[in-house]
């Protein structure tokens, strides 16, 4: 559990075009549920590390970075998928409450076999993004050319998001009450990057983001 915990923050962080270091990863790893049980100190992730090093799921480069290997990639990418399908089924089956998904994702996604995986993926039609956005490893995901940060989005714009960070749960709760969610329809009132905030207009409320949180939120032409 400790280990596709692992492969699925290097996925994710990778996705997001960050480079990994133990440190960056340690961070990263405090954003699991507590119950997860995963311990985020430096000597405990260099450890796990170490291990997955010799197991051949990761490398380590000249520069301290972490990357996943061939093999652990793929490894990777069956945790995130796995992961992905159970933020869909407790959505789309069950009506867990949006911002709670990710949570119970997490306690899901190490029980889910090849063969309930298979039933999961029929049953909900073949979703190709969970309810974030993100795409579905292994599914038909084709992504809009046209997609790109909000960071990059210029006054007057009008947009459509199409995905949200569910990483962080205090950010993806005020996203979700906010119901900026994939779909939605937002304009760019201001793009003051000398201030380092973006002004989108949601449904009549003006919300203000910082540009490290608007980069983590793509969008698409309206």
């Amino acid at each position: 559990m400790a280990m596709e915990n692992y492969l699925l923050s290097i996925f994710r962080l990778e996705e997001q075009g960050v480079r990994v270091t133990l440190t960056v990863l340690a961070e990263h790893l405090k954003t699991l549920p507590v119950d997860e049980g995963m311990g985020t100190s430096l000597p405990s992730v260099g450890g796990m590390i170490r291990r997955m090093v010799r197991e051949r799921l990761v490398e380590t480069t000249a520069n301290k970075e972490v990357v996943l290997t061939v093999g652990g990639r793929k490894s990777a990418e069956s945790i995130v998928r796995r992961h992905r399908l159970a933020e869909c089924l407790v959505v789309d089956l069950l009506g867990i409450e949006l911002h709670l998904a990710h949570i119970e994702a997490h306690r899901l996604e190490h029980a889910i076999s090849p063969y309930l995986e298979g039933k999961i993926i029929s049953a909900l039609g073949h979703p190709t993004t969970c309810p974030f956005g993100h795409p579905i490893p292994g599914s038909a995901y084709r992504a809009d050319r046209r997609s790109k940060t909000l960071d990059l989005a210029e006054r007057g714009e009008e947009l459509v998001i199409d995905s949200v960070p569910e990483d962080d749960q205090e950010l993806l709760t005020y996203f979700v009450s906010h119901n900026l969610i994939p779909g939605c329809e937002v304009e760019v009132k201001e793009a003051a990057r000398t201030r380092g905030v973006i002004t989108i207009e949601s449904g009549g409320s003006e919300l203000v983001f910082s540009y490290d949180v608007a980069a983590k939120v793509r969008v698409k032409p309206r």
